[in-house]
Formats: C-alpha cells, structure tokens, sequence
C-alpha cells in the first residue's frame, strides 16, 4: 500500500472527525458503536449475525436517492471496516467508484480508498475509473494528482494503459518530488503486467535513477531491479552507478530522514545488493567493482538490530552469487557462522537460509556446522526444522539419500500442514528417484510418500511413478525385478484388515497389480481379482478409485477364461447407480465372453506403446451429415456458445464472470491409468542438488577450514580383542611433532568416556548426513600409514606402539581410525578395527604470555570473531568464569583487570589463539583472534557447549 493510501487509513478518524455539529457526532457514534459491538461479541455467529444486519441497513441508505455525499463517505467507511472482518459487500462497489467521481477532495479520497481495497486489478468495474483517473491526473490540485497516480500504481486494467502512459510519462518532469517518485512507481506497475508498452522510456528511468531527489532514486531501483532481472546484460554498463550509489548509502550521505535505527537507508541497501548479484553473476569484469563496497558493507554492518542482519544475509548472497573471491568468501562464512551458532531463532533461522543458498558454491561450508544442523532437526520451532531439511535436501547424494529421506518422512509424520505436506513429499518423491540405492528401498518410499502424502500431493507425483514403472530402464531384468516388487508390496498391503489408504494410493495399487501382477507367478490371478473386488465394497472408496479396481480386474480377466469374481462383479455393477460402473460392468461382460478379442484389446505389458486416436471423429462423419441434413443444428464450440450467451444478458453483472466447462470422464480412466507426463513437479522445488554444487570448483570458498572429509564421523565399536599367540599389528601412526602426544591419551580416553550416549548418535548422524561431500575425502588429522610388527606374544602380555597425530586443519572433534591384524590360536588371520574420537582440548596448550607480548600480537592477526553468552549462574565472578575456561579448554590465563579477562593457548603444534572476555549484566562477552581463520570458530563453539554444561 502506498504512503498516501496508508496515510488516509491511518488518518480515517481525524478525517470523520472534521464534519461539524450533529453529523460529527452520528459519524463518529455509528462506526464506533459498529466496533464496540463487534468487540464485546463471543462467537463468529453473533458476529456474522450482526454484520449481516449492517450491511442490509448500508444497502438501504446507499441505494436512496436522498443520500448526501457525506453521507456517502461515511457508509463507505463502515463498508471497508466490513470488507477488513471477510465480509464482501458488492452492493458498494459502483457507489464507491462514484464517490472517486462526484465528491469534494475529503470524498474522493475515501472513494479512492474504498476502490482499491473493494476491487482487484481485473475487475470489470474499474473501466468506470479510467476517465476520473485522466481527468485528476490532468488537475493542477497536487493531491488529486496524487491519488490517481497512487490508484493506477495499485490497480488499473491492462487495455487502458495507452490511455494514461503519456500523462505518466509527462508527471516525470514534474518540479514536486513526490509527483516523480509516484510517477516511477505507476510505471513499475506497468512494467510489471505490460512490458512491451514501457519499452520506449527506458531514457527516462535512468534520468529518475540520477534524479536530485534520494525518494526518485529509490522508486527507480524497483523498476531497474525486474528489468536487470529480465535481461542482466543490457544494464552492465549501470554497474558503476549502482556501485556509487551504495557507497553513498553506506558512507551516511543520505539525510537523516533515511535511517532506521541509526542504519542509513537499510532498504535501500538491500535492494541495491540484489541488482549487484544480478549485475555480478558470471562476470569477473563487473564483480571487481562491487568487492570494496561489499567489504565496506559487511564491516558497517555491526549493529545488534534485526534491520542490520538483514542487510548481512543480502551481503552474504550477493557475494555468493557474483564471481567468487576468496577475502569476501572467508568474511561470508564467518558472517554465516554468527547466525548459526546464535542462540535467537531468527538469528538461526537465517544462517540455515544462507546455508541454503550458498551450499550450491561451497559444499565444505555445511562441513563446517554439521553438527549445529544435527541439532536443528531436534530444535522446538518447526520453521528451524523445516529449513534444515530444506538444506539437507539440496546437500543429498547417492551417499546420504536413505538417512536424509527418513528425516523427511519422520518430519512429515508429525507434520499437519498441507503446504509443508504438498512440498516435502514432492522433494522426497525427486530424490527417491533421482538417487535410490536399490529396487526395495525405492518402492518402500514411495509407498511411504503415498501413504503421508494422500490425495493433497501433486497429481504429477503418482503419475511420474507409473510412468517410470511402465518405461522402466534400460537393463530389462531390473525392470522386471523393480515390478515385481512393487506387486508383492502392494498384495501384502492389501491383505491388511482396517487399514486406511489415500486414494490417490489405491489408484497407483490397483494400475500396478492390473498390469503386472502376472510377474507373480506363485499367486493367481483370480486371488488378485479377489482382493480387487473387496476394494470395489468398501465404502471409503470413491467412484474414481472404483473406476481404477474395475479396470484392473478387466485387464486382469484376460488371463482367465472363466472366473466367479468377474461373474460377481458383473452381477453386482450391472445395476449400478453409478453410470460409469454400470457401463465398465457392460463393456466386461462382453470382453469377457469373447477371450480372442479381450487378448488382443488388452496385451500383456503394452502400456507404454504407441496408440492411434482419431482425434477428428472421423466415424462418425456419417452419422453428422445424416443429422445436419434432418434439420439438426450445427455444433458450436463451447467459447462461442459462450460469447452468444454473454451478448444476450441485458443488466449489469456485478459478480465476476466464471466459465463452466461440462465435465468429462478422461480417457485414461478407460484404461485404468491417468496419462504420465513428463513434467517433473520438484523441477519447480528447488532445481539444486549436491551435484549441481560440485560443477564449478572455481566457485570453492578458499581460506575456510574443512572440518569433515568424505567419510564424516566413522565412529566405530571397538572389536574385543582376544588373547594371541602372535600379534602383526597395523596401526596409523603420524608425523612427529615437538610435544609428544602419547602422554595425553588416557586424559582423552577420559574426555571421551563423558560423551553422552546422545553426542554419540548425532556424531553417528553426521558420519552419514553429510558423507560424500567436499573436494576429497580425507578427515582432519594428519597421518601416515605404518605398521608395527612385534615377535610373538605369549598370553597376557602387553606390547605399546606409539605414535603423534596432528591436526591440520581445525575442527571441534575428530575420529581416528586403525586395525590391527592377529593370529589366533587357529592360525586364522583376524582383522579388527578400532576407533578413537579425539576433541579439540586434546591439539590444544595453554600459551603462557605477558600482557605486553598479548597486546602485540592481538595487533598481528586480523581474524576474529566475536560472540555475547548468557551466564547460568549471573552473580559468578569473572575468576570463577575464567577458571572453568582455564580447566575445561586449556587455557592460559595472561591478565585479570576489573570485570575483563586475558586468556591465550595454541594448537599443536604452534597455532595461537587469544581470548577476551568481559563479564557485564550477565553476559559474557568473548572475542577470539587467531591468525587461523576457522580456530576461532571452533574454540567458540566449544566454549559454548562447556558453558552450557557448566
């Protein structure tokens, strides 16, 4: 809604108010005692009951003649509160329209305003405005021209923009900035629903984009947004002017009257960040101009606001989308990483929106957060859980597909709303048959989507499924195979007593048994029919769905020469109420006693074969000519039957007119099945994939850590190891390092001993979610293969190897994996694996500093992050904080001054990390700087997590 249209809403009761004496006061009494009665109702009866009553009193004083324009207003006010509670109020439209037309300014407005909430874009009425609309827009009052401008930028009938273009064209020179500014918006308008007619002023949008006025400039950024969107490469040559007008905006050159919350012009920020994405994609020339002002962005945008976050998450997609450049890349990720790990569910909300639309860039990024997303399946909000399906879904491979599909299904059992319905089992439906691992898995899942789905999936769903059962693959045996069980999945399912199943379903079971049910040669046909025929008796069934079993049973009677199911259904349909029923019991009985012509009108498998359809209904040529010549009428088409009958109505139709086609039973409900397309439904979803991801590596992120290769958590169940004559064992051992870390491994053992049996199954989750993902497949931690050979071990006789490990790239935890190869007392060789989790305390030493060396080198490194933590406990002193930081992360405490604190530590084997934290009101604030980009990412999650268990 526009500023002036807003402001009369806003400004209602001041403008009812203005009236004097005894209508002042019938005015503002009868809408306000309408509202005071509608408030202190308890039920939608009472309510409908007493809105239904005004508006026949409305009806009444609207339709009199004696009526005063004042009046007028004053029922037009009431009407639009009516329209606002759900209730239509026909009758007021044409008066509305005259009120626009014959009232002084004060009712013009409210019949401007009453127009455009009262009537759509479409809607035969508004041919009545177009002359008012011309005539204010030739006016010399500034507020009539307003108004006409504010009604044609929100609804105006296509056919009449001729009519009004060059008036619009000519407001754009008009020496009133607010005359421009609506001026440019009326043309969006137009843009919007007729391009074509706006094309030969696109002169005049970039003199709007260079106008004095910062109001101008702002309406012409929408227009040039869907026009740079349409057609990117006719507007490369704008990409500094944009460029200068965002550095503009975020130096603070703009007035005051701009900002929001101290953020200069935050909107237009956004909107010019999304014409840079356009303008940047694919294209190094035009990206290099934007990386500055995109850097400027990122850094003014520090501010604890949600306007300030918005203006980081249109950062983070501008500079994924235009062409990559490492700085930015690593700025993004640290951007998106805040979101993630924040503990507000907006904030959350919007690193897995930006997770999601940047994992087709950089896979590895998701690497980096998998185990914040394993959270977001269990977290309370159901959007947070939605999103991160979202995610999983654009990450899924061959790889991962079973567990990602379960997570769905197991969402959309608890799930009620039919949107999240309809989109889901369409993203599962794709990725069933996109990645499936084997025949068995893939029919469970349909099954499964059918089943969850029901009738409000896409018809396309169903459709798709049957189409690639019938075309099937290549290799003719496992078509066969994947037939075959899907017709001993779909028997078992029928032989269930009490059990409900989607329509939509049973069409799918019944066209699979129908066709291939003879692969199943241990069961016999007439057991299938049987099954088919107490499908026809229940009573939840539909006609449609009977429709479906009927022609299962027809295609099934081909293999019988006689059968007492066929004879029941005949006897039982045959008088049917149902026409439809009643003609396929007719057309069985006699298919059925002619087996020759049944064979050859039903051929086994032959659903997929090539069928000529006399389109014109050329037999019955004959039949037409014999008709016309007895005095019948031509036929006419069904649009020209309704022209004639439009041109034949005499009075004014208020209602919109709505065309009624005579339903038709298809012919795929003939044979049994709805005609596949080729259309895919989930085309429309998403169109990403983990393999579309990949396709680039030039758009890899670099400078960001991995912290999880292709294998993921691999955690493993320590094999028994049993007494040996004779041990060869084989066990990774790792590049030396100045510490030795064997020291550490029963402090290890004991930190991993803590891992509750919950941490152990999201690392499970994780090891399969996120498999296949990256550019290789090797875990974080450095290694080399070496085998340690012993002599022989008598019984109970222990031997060491030991090795040093480091790790390479950070991250919060790691597995190291081994074997170890022994002979037994029965000479059989033994292979045994064993893993061991490794955290990040254990890479990790405390830095013993001076408060002169820590000021130098927090000087020295530019990466950092910066996080605020509640306290559990808020009257803990900042020594108590620090301590547990101190035992649980092993660091070194430099300094304590007042309420702030100076720690610093190392990952082996010289990797520095410094801390400072600050207690105040509760809140602890911490500030990591580290010359590793993706350490301080990590000590922040860890310290989180200790927090939280503190």
């Amino acid at each position: 809604m526009s500023d002036i249209v807003g402001k009369t809403l806003s400004a209602l009761p001041g403008l009812l108010a203005q009236d004097s004496g005894a209508g002042k006061l019938v005015t503002t009494s009868r809408l306000g005692t309408l509202i005071r009665s509608i408030t202190a109702l308890s039920s939608r009866q009472e309510e409908e009951k007493l809105i239904q009553q005004e508006l026949s009193n409305l009806k009444i004083t609207v339709s009199s003649p004696s009526t005063s324009l004042t009046q007028m207003k004053e029922c037009m006010v009431r009407l639009i509160y009516c329209e606002m509670l759900g209730y239509e109020a026909p009758f007021g439209y044409i008066h509305a329209i005259k009120l626009a037309q014959q009232g002084n300014l004060l009712e013009k407005r409210v019949g401007y305003l009453a127009v455009s909430l009262f009537l759509h874009e479409n809607h035969e009425l508004l041919v009545l405005l177009v002359n008012t609309v011309l005539k204010d827009l030739q006016s010399t009052n500034l507020v009539e021209v307003c108004m006409a401008l504010t009604i044609v930028s929100q609804i105006f009938p296509r056919e009449m923009i001729p009519a009004v273009l060059p008036l619009i064209e000519d407001k754009l020179k008009h020496s009133k900035e607010i005359i421009r500014r609506k001026a440019v918006l009326a043309l969006h308008k137009f843009y919007l629903i007729a391009p074509n007619q706006v094309q030969h002023i696109h002169d005049r949008f970039r003199k709007a984009l260079c106008d004095k006025d910062v109001g101008v400039m702002a309406a012409s950024l929408h227009i040039y947004h869907q026009m740079v969107k349409d057609n990117p490469l006719a507007y490369k040559d704008l990409t500094e002017s944009f460029v200068t007008i965002l550095k503009q905006v975020v130096g603070g050159k703009l007035p005051v009257d701009f900002n929001y919350h101290s953020v200069p012009a935050p909107w237009l920020q956004i909107q010019l960040l999304r014409i840079l994405g356009l303008l940047g994609k694919d294209d190094s020339r035009a990206s290099e101009l934007m990386y500055d002002v995109l850097d400027e962005s990122l850094r003014r945008a520090e501010i604890n606001h949600n306007i300030t976050y918005a203006i980081l998450f249109e950062c983070v997609q501008t500079i994924y989308t235009i062409y990559p450049q490492s700085d930015l890349f690593e700025k993004a990720a640290k951007c998106i990483g805040k979101f993630v790990l924040s503990s507000k569910i907006n904030l959350k909300y919007l690193g897995l929106k930006a997770l999601t639309y940047v994992i087709q860039q950089d896979p590895n990024l998701a690497l980096q957060h998998q185990m914040t997303i394993i959270e977001c399946l269990d977290h309370p909000d159901p959007i947070i859980k939605r999103e991160t399906l979202d995610l999983l879904y654009r990450i899924t491979n061959g790889q991962n597909v079973a567990v990602i599909v379960q997570k769905m299904l197991d969402y959309l059992k608890q799930s009620k709303e039919e949107y999240t319905i309809i989109n889901l089992v369409g993203k599962i439906a794709e990725l069933a048959e996109k990645y499936s691992p084997n025949n068995e898995w893939f029919i469970q899942t349909m099954n499964s989507v059918f089943s969850i789905g029901g009738d409000v999936m896409h018809p396309d769903i169903p459709n798709n499924f049957l189409r690639l059962l019938a075309e099937g693959f290549d290799d003719e045996k496992e078509n066969q195979q994947l037939r075959l069980y899907a017709v001993k999945s779909y028997v078992t399912l029928l032989d269930q007593e009490n059990v409900y199943y989607p329509q939509r379903f049973l069409h799918v079971i019944c066209w699979v048994l129908g066709e291939y049910s003879y692969l199943k040669s241990d069961v016999h046909p007439e057991i299938i029919m049987s099954k088919l025929y107490k499908l026809l008796q229940h009573i939840s069934v539909t006609s449609e769905t009977k429709v479906w079993a009927m022609a299962a049973i027809t295609k099934l009677s081909a293999f019988l020469p006689s059968s007492d199911t066929v004879d029941k259904v005949i006897q039982n349909f045959r008088t049917s109420g149902d026409t439809c029923m009643r003609q396929f019991a007719f057309e069985l009985k006699h298919l059925h006693e002619d087996t020759a012509i049944i064979k050859n009108l039903l051929p086994v498998d032959a659903s997929c074969e090539e069928l000529v359809v006399d389109a014109s209904l050329s037999f019955l040529d004959g039949f037409v000519a014999e008709a016309l010549s007895c005095g019948a009428a031509p036929y006419k088409p069904q649009h020209q039957r309704q022209e004639e009958k439009l041109f034949q109505e005499k009075a004014l139709n208020f209602e919109p007119y709505e065309l009624t086609f005579p339903s038709s039973l298809p012919s795929s409900e003939r044979t049994g099945r709805q005609s596949p397309t080729s259309v895919s439904l989930v085309s429309e979803l998403s169109g990403n994939s983990a393999e579309m991801a990949l396709k680039e590596a030039n758009h890899q992120k670099h400078g960001v850590k991995k912290a999880w290769g292709k294998e993921g958590y691999l955690l493993k169940k320590e094999s028994p190891i049993e007494t040996a004559t004779e041990v060869h064992p084989s066990a990774p051992s790792c590049t030396p390092l100045e510490e030795d870390l064997a020291l550490g491994m029963s402090a290890t053992d004991q930190l991993v001993n803590h891992v509750s049996e919950e941490e152990k199954e999201r690392q499970q989750l994780a090891s399969t979610l996120f498999v296949g993902l990256g550019f290789n497949g090797s875990v974080n931690l450095v290694s080399e293969n070496l085998a340690c050979h012993f002599p022989l071990i008598k019984t109970q006789t222990v031997k060491m190897c030991q090795g040093c490990i480091v790790m390479d790239k950070p991250c919060t935890k790691g597995v190291l994996l081994g074997y170890i190869d022994c002979h037994l007392e029965s000479e059989i060789l033994t292979h045994l694996q064993f893993s061991q989790t490794l955290l990040i305390m254990d890479f990790l030493r405390p830095l013993k500093l001076t408060t002169e060396a820590f000021g130098e080198m927090w000087l020295s490194v530019a990466n950092d992050v910066r996080q605020n933590i509640k306290l559990p406990h808020t009257e803990e002193p900042l020594t108590a904080t620090l301590n547990t930081l101190q035992q649980r992360l092993r660091l070194y405490i430099v300094e304590i001054i007042g309420n702030e604190g100076l720690l610093a530590c190392q990952l082996l084997p010289s990797i520095p990390c410094l801390l400072h934290c600050q207690i105040h009101e509760g809140m602890l604030s911490l500030w990591f700087r580290s010359p590793s980009s993706t350490l301080p990412d990590c000590l922040l999650y860890q310290c989180q997590k200790e927090m939280e268990t503190a």
